[in-house]
Formats: structure tokens, sequence, C-alpha cells
């Protein structure tokens, strides 16, 4: 008995999704995300410290939800398109940001950290546009959540 308590109670790793391409481009971004912080720590800019670390939680939170399986249990989202708005909403702020941070640069971490930004924002657009492309809206959801979307 104790035994089929402890495979109910054991956490399932997905360790194939940091080997595929979302996985590799997830931890991408949150690379330069690091990289952008540092810089703008450096730089003194709160708000853009307070962007960049917003924008790694997220980030760091939907690669755990995927490691963890978490998205096939919490099945009352749908993950994928959550995953997309992100991206999409990213790419637009970061973009924004990065212009902001590389016209009024003061200090060179302002302006490593809008090009870094920059960065950021290509690997947000392959993200969204690689995972948009593999969503399906004619199948049902059941369907396309059992799918693995890397």
């Amino acid at each position: 008995m104790s035994e089929d308590q402890n495979t109910k109670t054991a956490m399932e790793l997905d360790t194939a999704f940091l080997k595929s391409r979302r996985g590799i481009l997830k931890v991408a971004e949150m690379g330069t995300l690091v990289v952008a912080f540092v810089c703008f720590s450096v730089a003194s800019r709160p708000s853009y410290i307070t962007a960049t670390v917003l924008e790694f939680l997220i980030t760091s939170l939907l690669l755990l939800l995927y490691i963890l399986k978490l998205n096939k249990r919490l099945a009352f989202f749908f993950w994928p398109l959550i995953d997309v708005f992100n991206s999409v909403f990213a790419v637009v702020y970061f973009t924004v940001l990065s212009l902001l941070a590389l016209t009024t640069y003061t200090v060179t971490g302002t302006l490593v950290g809008g090009i870094v930004g920059f960065m950021t924002v290509g690997l947000l657009c392959v993200d969204s546009y690689t995972l948009f492309k593999k969503l399906t809206f004619n199948k049902p959801r059941s369907h396309t959540q059992n799918q693995d979307i890397e």
C-alpha cells in the first residue's frame, strides 16, 4: 500500500522538454533576461529592473509548469495559448523598453541592457511563432492538450 502512495505523490519530471526547441528557447530567454537584469542593475534603472525581473519570473514559472507537467494536471487553462499571449505581450513591452533604454542611456549598462533586451525580443518572437504555428483551434481541447506541443 505504501508503494501505491509513493507512486501517486511522486512528481513526474519532463527532462525531454529542456532538450526540445521550446525548452532551449525558454532557457535562452531566461539567460538574456538575467544579463539584461544585471546590466540595468549596474546602471541603476529601477523601472527596467522591474520589467526584466517580472518577465524572468513569468518565464521561470512557465518553464517549471512544463518541466513538472503541471500543464496536464491543471487542465482548466489552455497553457500553450497563455504562453503565446505572454510572449506576444513581452515582445511589445520589451521592444518599447529596449528602445527607451537605447535612446535615453547615460550609462553603458543601460545601452548594453537595451541591446540584450532586443536579443530577448528576438527569442520571444521565435518562441511565440513556433508555439502559435503548432496550436490548432479546430481540434477538440482534450485532443490538443494531449499532444506534445514542443
